[in-house]
Order: C-alpha cells, then sequence, then structure tokens
C-alpha cells in the first residue's frame, strides 16, 4: 500500500535536481510516506549499477547484500547529513517508511541522511553538489 502526507510534492531543489517539500508542517514523529520497494536480488546488480536507478537504490535484507528501489516518492529524497526525516526498512513488509525526525514547516524540503541516521558524515559514494 502507497501511503503519503497529501501536502508533499516533487519540486526542483537548488542545486540537488528534484526533492520532496511540504505545503504544510509535518511535526515530529510523523509518518510521511509508506514506500513499497522493488527487490533486486544480488545477481542483477551489474544492471543496476549500469543504468540511471544506481543513483536511487537503497542497500537491502538481513545482510544488506540486495538492493530495493523505493516507490512513490522513496527515491527522489535528497540527502543532509542533519537531516529532518529518517527511513525505516521495513523488511517484513517489503517497504520503506519516511518518519519526520525534526520539525518541517510548510514550504521546507524534507531530506535523509542517505547512510541512515541523521549527523552521519561519511563521504556519499557521488559527488555531492552544495
Amino acid at each position: 500500500m502507497i501511503h503519503h502526507l497529501p501536502s508533499i510534492f516533487v519540486a526542483n531543489s537548488k542545486s540537488k535536481g528534484r526533492g520532496i517539500f511540504t505545503t504544510e508542517k509535518i511535526n515530529k514523529g510523523d509518518l510521511i510516506e509508506v514506500c513499497p520497494v522493488i527487490i533486486i536480488p544480488p545477481e542483477q546488480f551489474d544492471l543496476i549499477h549500469n543504468s540511471k536507478l544506481h543513483d536511487y537504490y537503497f542497500l537491502w535484507g538481513e545482510d544488506m547484500k540486495s538492493i530495493a528501489i523505493a516507490l512513490g516518492y522513496g527515491s527522489l529524497y535528497n540527502h543532509q547529513v542533519n537531516a529532518n526525516a529518517d527511513f525505516i526498512l521495513d523488511l517484513m513488509n517489503d517497504s520503506i517508511d519516511i518518519i519526520c525526525i525534526e520539525d518541517i514547516e510548510a514550504g521546507n524540503e524534507i531530506t535523509i541522511n542517505y547512510h541512515g541516521e541523521a549527523g552521519d558524515e561519511h563521504p556519499l559514494w557521488f559527488d555531492e553538489e552544495e
């Protein structure tokens, strides 16, 4: 089941391409979106790594040896070290939950830390434009 707050939408995000924004305030703890995923098995990784989808996948599975493409807005959230949202891999339901971790005011972009924890400053696997 795809679920998302009716206030979120896709728009251009400064130098980051498209991103996800909100027209209404989102409160800390609110569920922003439940994104179903398409799971890609390891034997098909080369197909993903040699395509545009390489920039949009999540590591997946108990052993993190699979990858998943999030549907809905899931693969369009931009990275920020001190993000205002987090993602939770729901392996039982093959979905990714996007949760608000600090209040987000109307008009602001919703961001996640691609490493899975706000504040994680490890380098990304691509050149981030700021």
